[in-house]
């Protein structure tokens, strides 16, 4: 199985991305009594200390998932500061040319109609002059369209090798098909066996946008992963669930994103391409579905706490 795809506009993508979130950090357990830093405020050692620590651990972690093999880099300005991910791209020592990275404009940006600044501040802070995928986090309503036309600006001036979109229902593609001749190369939407969202899946597929899957392994919720079904399947390949949930997406047609920065797990998550699930594995792991939606619906949430 080739492990790159062609998008409609004729770039390649990988076919399984990383995409890690920069995590929060707690001091607690680190102000202890009985030594010197429990003179610091918590204020001022989250500062100094904390947030220096989980920082170099978070470069030290997506450097790695680089060289394990991930080239494929899911992001998004609503994450945090964009410099770690230049700094991470810095210590792999791999070539940015060789790297297929991935930004997001907010939903704040959309509002306040910062959609060129969101882009450029991301863009300094990974020190490149472009990414390969730009898309928007969600369509926030009354503003995703002409965030959409933004983007479309930023494509043609050369800041971007892609568009895509997120979260997006069919009636959200129908209306930008309505407003532009072009058409977004990615959709990234929640897809996991107990979600298996096959009508969207299929109607992207037929209009030429790739699917890539986010909450790719369900958040490891239990329904899935105590499947005798899956326990099965992995002894049978000497495979974990994880492993076979992703051989899952990719052979679906559909890219995973995962969001991992232990460095072990990032290993096992890339380390999927040497066994095929037959076609009565594949139906019967669709066959899981109970439409079970961990994420937020785009026709039905809060896009100012998004």
């Amino acid at each position: 199985m080739q492990k790159e795809i062609l998008l409609n506009n004729n770039i390649t993508i990988p076919c399984i991305g990383n995409g890690p979130m920069i995590p929060e950090y707690n001091t607690n357990k680190f102000l202890k009594s009985n030594t010197p830093v429990a003179k610091l405020t918590k204020r001022a050692y989250n500062k100094f200390y904390g947030r220096h620590k989980v920082e170099a651990n978070y470069i030290d972690a997506v450097a790695h998932s680089f060289q394990a093999g991930f080239k494929l880099l899911d992001y998004s300005s609503s994450y945090g500061d964009g410099s770690l991910i230049g700094k991470a791209i810095k210590k792999s020592h791999i070539e940015r040319k060789d790297l297929f990275l991935t930004t997001r404009i907010s939903n704040k940006a959309q509002r306040e109609k910062t959609v060129r600044e969101c882009l450029m501040e991301q863009l300094k802070g990974m020190g490149t002059d472009y990414v390969d995928l730009l898309m928007f986090h969600w369509p926030v309503t009354g503003y995703h369209l002409d965030t959409w036309q933004q983007m479309i600006k930023l494509y043609k001036e050369g800041y971007c090798r892609a568009l895509g979109v997120a979260n997006c229902h069919q009636h959200h593609l129908e209306e930008i098909f309505k407003t532009s001749d072009i058409i977004p190369a990615i959709n990234q939407i929640e897809i996991h066996p107990l979600f298996t969202q096959k009508a969207l899946i299929a109607y992207c597929q037929e209009h030429n946008i790739q699917v890539e899957a986010y909450t790719a392994i369900a958040r490891m919720d239990d329904r899935l992963v105590r499947l005798p079904l899956l326990k099965e399947i992995a002894r049978k390949y000497n495979k974990t669930i994880v492993q076979i949930v992703l051989r899952w997406h990719i052979q679906n047609g559909v890219i995973p994103v995962v969001r991992s920065l232990n460095k072990g797990r990032q290993i096992e998550n890339i380390s999927i391409f040497d066994f095929v699930l037959t076609d009565q594995e594949m139906a019967a792991i669709d066959s899981v579905n109970i439409n079970s939606r961990l994420r937020y619906d785009p026709d039905n949430c809060d896009f100012s706490i998004l």
